[in-house]
């Protein structure tokens, strides 16, 4: 059985003491494909660093996270650019519109996430999409910048049933976290609704641990739990949850 966490910040400082501990749990319980998304130029050597360690299991993107979005916003662009050059990512992520924390620079996050669809689009990647306090918002840029070329990930996602309808619609899987586990999550109540090709795990770690983790540090071996918790709702064996999601990430990042 191979699982695949398709979001997950390995080189956060929150695994600084432990971090091939954390790997080689979850490799030991079949989660050998590992996606890295991006925050900011400050983690950039980590990332490298990461898949230098791990090449064979891990796999980077690239890209400015919506929360790092502020006044140097384009001088980090920039960094994104010049990285396209040099190296090669799986995807553009995580990029987005956060609102939760600051609405100072909603203007500016809806530039850069514009800019770097583009950018996306120019290379054939995907983009993970992050989005909190902002679906309308996201996806007022989504419809402009809608075509064949746009596709990805909506990561985390935590909406309506009729929010997930139209993200699937933009050509965008659904990441489901620990979210799925909480009771007050809700996603819970219609993700059966959902045809499970549009459906890919993630942990989303060292955040958002599900139960019974929860309020802990997550790590990519619980996705476990997520992918328990997926194969009640769908009423399916863990091993073809973890299969079905696994061919949806390698549709999305073509690895």
């Amino acid at each position: 059985m191979i699982i695949t966490d398709t979001h997950t910040h390995l080189y956060s400082n929150a695994f600084d003491e432990d971090r091939k501990e954390v790997i080689k749990r979850a490799i030991d319980l079949g989660v050998t494909r590992f996606f890295i998304p991006a925050i900011d130029s400050s983690y950039t050597q980590s990332m490298f660093a990461l898949k230098e360690d791990f090449p064979d299991n891990v796999f980077l993107m690239n890209g400015l996270h919506p929360c790092d979005v502020k006044e140097n916003y384009k001088e980090e662009l920039v960094h994104v650019e010049k990285l396209m050059d040099k190296h090669s990512f799986c995807a553009i992520g995580e990029i987005g519109i956060d609102l939760y924390w600051d609405k100072t620079f909603l203007a500016e996050q809806q530039d850069a996430f514009r800019w770097q669809i583009q950018l996306a689009k120019k290379h054939n990647l995907p983009v993970v999409i992050h989005c909190r306090d902002a679906f309308d918002e996201i996806f007022e840029v989504l419809e402009q910048e809608k075509d064949e070329k746009l596709f990805g990930i909506f990561h985390c996602f935590t909406g309506t049933q009729e929010q997930a309808q139209k993200a699937i619609g933009y050509n965008l899987k659904l990441g489901i976290g620990g979210v799925v586990t909480f009771k007050n999550g809700k996603i819970d109540t219609f993700l059966d609704k959902i045809d499970l090709q549009h459906i890919v795990l993630e942990t989303d770690s060292p955040y958002l641990a599900p139960v019974p983790y929860r309020g802990k540090r997550n790590e990519s071996a619980y996705i476990i739990e997520i992918l328990k918790k997926i194969a009640s709702l769908y009423q399916l064996s863990l091993e073809e949850v973890a299969r079905i999601t696994t061919e949806n990430s390698k549709k999305i990042f073509g690895i």
